[in-house]
């Protein structure tokens, strides 16, 4: 009877395990593992330990995405000019294996690094993403969106950005055009956009369209609320370098900005710049948010996100919320707790 018992006790756990109704999704922001230019930037061990203490989150969800901020690519020639504000990312193909190990599903390439080496660059980031088994969009006329299959459930993912080869934000007949395509095709619609004003002073929501060095940003709280009123059923952003407010809308979430997560050189990681948050949420079959919590990572020049005890990141951006988006349909607690009110 007892070996009996242990048995059903046994069958009850995989059950349990290989059969739940969970929903999960990870979240995260910027990645550019390292670049060899112009001059040569990698962490050591060839990279073998950056996502070291991320791995048991974003391996264990249903699906992880995040944002590719460069490209994959051993040559070619820069497309950016040589100012100030001029950067290039080239990260070795060699690395690219990393991603599919940390456990990522998808990644965007809307994003104003896309293009650093050009049609090459962005080729061969493909070609690297496909060896891999990472779904990926975002560049005009090629990829407008993905199909990711995980338990059964089909994900329809899509990424937006700002820039002339993306596929822009704020072209909203497009990406109708897409949410409406992605609706007919799978279950669950997650959209990725890389918008906002960049730096350390740009961690508050604002109202309005936000501009860059003379580009226009988009309005990402209209963007955001567009994509949920049009059938999207998670919202994750990126692009300002920070972290920023999480909102509940109509029943899905919404991340305005994850901020840099991998980004062990090229990038300021100076006080806020190094908060890398993963955010895993909770969602049911049609979507809808049920729970979340915002992991606290930090970032240290040459070595990737890493274990924050003090909760920093998750504190940061419960304040963000609470100042920013009141209205949400969720609150954040001091420990990253995602609930609904």
């Amino acid at each position: 009877m007892k070996l009996k018992a242990l048995l059903v006790t046994i069958l009850a756990g995989y059950s349990v395990a290989c059969f739940s109704d969970d929903i999960t999704v990870a979240m995260t922001g910027d990645i550019m593992m390292g670049t060899t230019y112009p001059g040569i930037s990698l962490p050591p061990k060839n990279g073998e330990e950056i996502f070291r203490d991320v791995k048991p989150i974003l391996q264990r969800t249903t699906i992880t995405v995040g944002n590719l901020e460069g490209t994959l690519l051993d040559g070619g020639k820069s497309t950016k000019g040589g100012g100030p504000n001029s950067y290039s990312f080239r990260t070795p193909t060699s690395f690219s294996y990393l991603l599919k190990e940390a456990g990522y599903d998808f990644l965007s390439m809307a994003n104003n690094h896309a293009n650093d080496f050009g049609q090459e660059g962005i080729l061969s980031t493909e070609q690297q993403l496909n060896k891999q088994g990472i779904k990926f969009s975002g560049i005009k006329g090629r990829t407008e969106s993905a199909i990711v299959v995980r338990n059964g459930i089909k994900f329809g993912i899509c990424a937006f950005g700002h820039n002339q080869y993306t596929l822009k934000h704020r072209d909203l007949a497009t990406v109708k055009r897409i949410f409406d395509d992605l609706k007919q095709k799978s279950d669950i619609v997650i959209v990725s956009f890389h918008g906002g004003a960049e730096g350390r002073s740009k961690s508050h929501l604002p109202q309005g369209a936000e501009s860059f060095l003379g580009e226009d940003r988009g309005s990402l709280r209209e963007f955001a609320h567009f994509c949920i009123d049009n059938g999207a059923d998670i919202v994750y952003g990126h692009g300002p370098h920070v972290v920023r407010a999480t909102e509940v809308y109509k029943g899905r979430f919404i991340a305005y900005s994850l901020g840099n997560f991998c980004t062990p050189y090229g990038m300021s990681l100076a006080g806020i710049s190094a908060y890398s948050p993963v955010v895993e949420i909770k969602v049911d079959k049609q979507g809808r948010f049920l729970s979340g919590q915002i992991h606290s990572f930090l970032q240290q020049k040459g070595i990737g996100p890493r274990k924050d005890p003090n909760q920093r990141v998750a504190r940061e951006m419960m304040n963000l919320t609470k100042t920013d988006v009141p209205h949400s349909e969720a609150t954040i607690d001091k420990d990253g707790n995602i609930t609904l009110k």
